[in-house]
């Protein structure tokens, strides 16, 4: 479960603002008036972030993240590397290179987070048979004794977030998300760099 950033951080710090109430006023003899926001001078209408899909995106899935490495805390781990013991225990031994494409990272990112995983006894590291310069990465005893804990971690921050929700509105909120992130990827495409894409 990943937790997938895909809100630029400059748009994070944007958006993340304080919490905002659309709370009706009560004037003209008792009636309830909408309150309306005024335009800022020389900007047109005010941004108000808690207006937009966009910041509730962001801010539920900072929120979900956040309640995923609490849970994650007492096992040692974090929601990132957590991630990479579970990529490791279900496809096999894998390469730096193949860890980072499947976790959307940079490669210097990868390349730290894994030398911490190798010096906390999380993962080792062997000779690649088919690229001398190259090594593969797999998880130790140590990890794959974790995993189970890890899992029931994630299920339950699963959960939590989700409580309340009725079955069909956590498949029909997993659907509108799944094309939200489509869309992104969409309209992101053509602005990134060529060696960024893919």
């Amino acid at each position: 479960m990943q937790r997938a950033r895909t809100v630029s951080v400059a748009f994070c710090r944007a958006v993340d603002g304080p919490p905002h109430t659309d709370a009706p006023s009560r004037a003209h003899g008792g009636r309830s008036v909408e309150r309306k926001e005024a335009p800022m001078e020389g900007e047109g209408e005010r941004w108000v972030p808690e207006r937009y899909a966009a910041y509730w995106i962001n801010h539920s899935s900072r929120k979900v993240i956040r309640l995923h490495e609490l849970r994650l805390r007492p096992l040692g781990l974090s929601m990132a590397n957590a991630a990479v013991l579970l990529t490791l225990a279900e496809g096999g031994p894998m390469s730096q290179k193949d860890l980072t494409r499947l976790a959307r990272v940079e490669q210097p990112t990868m390349a730290e987070m894994l030398s911490r995983m190798e010096r906390d006894g999380l993962v080792c590291r062997q000779r690649n048979p088919r690229d001398r310069r190259g090594s593969l990465f797999s998880v130790t005893d140590l990890a794959r004794s974790r995993l189970d804990l890890v899992r029931e971690a994630l299920v339950q921050g699963e959960r939590d977030a989700l409580s309340g929700l009725t079955a069909e509105e956590t498949e029909q909120l997993i659907r509108l998300l799944r094309r939200v992130a489509g869309n992104v990827d969409q309209a992101a495409a053509p602005l990134q760099s060529p060696e960024r894409k893919g």
